[in-house]
C-alpha cells in the first residue's frame, strides 16, 4: 500500500490490486477490467466534495443500489445543516481518466454509549433515512474491499464502523456480506425493523383496493365525492423546476399550518432547514428527480406530497395537508392517487415510504416491507469490537423500550 496526495492534499491511500488487501474478493469476469491498475481511496470533508460533483453524479447513475440522499444535489444541500464533521471515503479507479467507483459518507463520533469510544458512523439524519453507500454496480465487491482495506489501515479513522439504516437484504448487503465472510471480518446487526415499501411485481391493477379492502376503498371514494361537492377538486403533479419551486412553497405552507407548525418543527419556521429543502428540491428537479403531487380544491392546495427519484427507486419523502379538511382524509386521498401513479410507472421498481415502522397510514396502503438494520463492523482486528457489540445491543434495547413507552402514551 502506498500513500499519495490528492490535488487538495487530502490523504489518499492507493491499493495496488485491491484484491490482495482482502483475499478472493474480485469477480473473475471483472478481473481484466480492474486488475490492470490500482484503486485510490481518499477521505474528504463534505465541504470539499463540490469539485467532484460531476463524477459523483455519474456514480449515482451507475450505483448498485440507488440512494437519492447520497446524491450531490441532496447531500451538498444538506451539508450546512446536517453535515458538520461529515466526510466521505471516495474510491477511485486507477484508469485514466479515473472514475469514481465508491462513495461512503460518514462522521467520526468520538463518544458513543456515554463513554469515550470512537466509532465511524455512516451519515444519516432525520431528512435522509437511508444509509446504503453508492457503489459501482459492475465492480461492487472489489470497491467494497478497497473501502474496508482503507479503513483497516487508516489510523486517523476509528477501527469500528457502524452503518445505520442499511437495507438488511438486497445487492449491497449481499456484496458486503461476501467480503466480510471471505475476509473473516466480525460484524453484527442491531435495530432490525421494517417499514412500508411499494414493490408490487404482480397484477398492479387492483393493488390499492386489495390493500385497503373493498369497504375502505369504497368509503374513500365516497369521501372524495363529498369533498368535490364543495369545490373543484384536482390532483396535480409538478416535475419541471419552476413548477416544483411553486409546489414546494405549498408544501412548506401546509406543514407550517399543521401540528409541526404548532410544535415549532416545521421547516418553514427555520431558515436553514427551509433553505436546505428548497435547495435540494431545486437541484434534484433540474435533474428530473422530483415530483410534488398536490390535491387542489378551487386552486388551493389542501395536501402536498414530495416524491424523490433516483434510478429505478423512489422515496416518499414528505407529506402535509390542511388540517381544516381532516374529516375528508386529504393526505390519504393524495397517497392513494400517488400510489396509483407509481403503479402505472414501470420505470420505478420500488418506492420507499421513508416512514416509521408500523406507520398508521402508509402501512395500510403499501403492503410490502423494507428490512433495515444498523450494522456494526470491526474494520481493524484490534478494535474493541466485543465491547462495542455489547454496548450497541444495550443501546438498541433501550431505544426499543423508549419507543414502546412513547407508543403506549400516544
Amino acid at each position: 500500500m502506498t500513500v499519495k496526495a490528492s490535488a487538495d492534499q487530502a490523504p489518499v491511500f492507493a491499493f495496488d490490486g485491491a484484491a490482495s488487501a482482502i483475499a478472493s474478493v474480485r469477480r473473475a469476469a471483472l478481473a481484466d477490467r480492474y486488475a490492470t491498475s490500482s484503486f485510490a481511496v481518499e477521505w474528504r470533508g463534505l465541504a470539499q466534495l463540490e469539485p467532484v460533483a460531476g463524477p459523483w453524479r455519474e456514480l449515482a447513475a451507475r450505483a448498485l443500489e440507488p440512494n437519492v440522499f447520497y446524491e450531490p444535489a441532496f447531500a451538498l444541500a444538506a451539508a450546512p445543516v446536517f453535515g458538520r464533521d461529515v466526510g466521505a471515503m471516495l474510491v477511485w479507479s486507477g484508469t485514466s481518466p479515473r472514475r469514481l467507483l465508491g462513495f461512503f459518507p460518514a462522521r467520526i463520533e468520538t463518544r458513543r454509549y456515554g463513554i469515550k469510544l470512537p466509532v465511524l458512523v455512516g451519515w444519516t439524519h432525520p431528512f435522509a433515512p437511508l444509509g446504503v453507500p453508492l457503489v459501482e454496480r459492475e465492480a461492487a465487491e472489489p470497491v467494497i474491499a478497497a473501502w474496508l482495506a482503507y479503513l483497516s489501515a487508516a489510523e486517523a479513522l476509528p477501527g469500528l464502523l457502524l452503518l445505520p439504516l442499511l437495507p438488511a437484504d438486497g445487492p449491497f448487503a449481499a456484496a458486503l456480506q461476501a467480503i466480510l465472510r471471505r475476509a473473516q471480518i466480525p460484524a453484527a446487526d442491531f435495530n432490525r425493523h421494517h417499514r412500508a415499501l411499494l414493490a408490487q411485481n404482480g397484477d398492479r391493477s387492483l393493488y390499492v383496493e386489495r390493500a385497503l379492502g373493498a369497504r375502505k376503498h369504497k368509503e374513500l371514494r365516497r369521501i372524495g365525492r363529498r369533498l368535490a361537492e364543495s369545490g373543484a377538486l384536482l390532483f396535480t403533479a409538478a416535475t419541471e423546476p419552476s413548477a416544483v419551486a411553486v409546489a414546494a412553497e405549498d408544501f412548506l405552507g401546509l406543514e407550517a399550518s399543521g401540528w409541526k407548525g404548532r410544535a415549532g418543527t416545521a421547516a418553514a419556521d427555520h431558515d436553514k432547514l427551509g433553505g436546505f429543502m428548497r435547495t435540494a428540491l431545486n437541484g434534484l428537479a433540474a435533474e428530473g428527480k422530483v415530483s410534488i403531487n398536490r390535491l387542489l380544491l378551487d386552486g388551493q392546495a389542501i395536501a402536498a406530497a414530495i416524491m424523490l427519484r433516483s434510478g429505478r427507486g423512489a422515496w416518499f419523502w414528505k407529506i402535509a395537508y390542511d388540517e381544516t379538511f381532516a374529516r375528508f382524509s386529504p393526505g390519504v386521498m393524495l397517497t392513494v392517487a400517488l400510489t396509483e401513479e407509481l403503479l402505472d410507472d414501470f420505470t420505478i421498481a420500488q418506492a420507499d415510504s421513508c416512514a416509521t415502522e408500523r406507520h398508521p397510514m402508509i402501512d395500510r396502503v403499501w403492503r410490502e416491507r423494507l428490512a433495515l438494520c444498523d450494522r456494526l463492523i470491526a474494520a481493524r482486528p484490534q478494535a474493541p469490537y466485543a465491547r462495542a457489540r455489547r454496548l450497541e445491543r444495550l443501546r438498541a434495547a433501550a431505544v426499543a423500550w423508549a419507543k414502546r413507552i412513547r407508543g403506549r402514551r400516544r
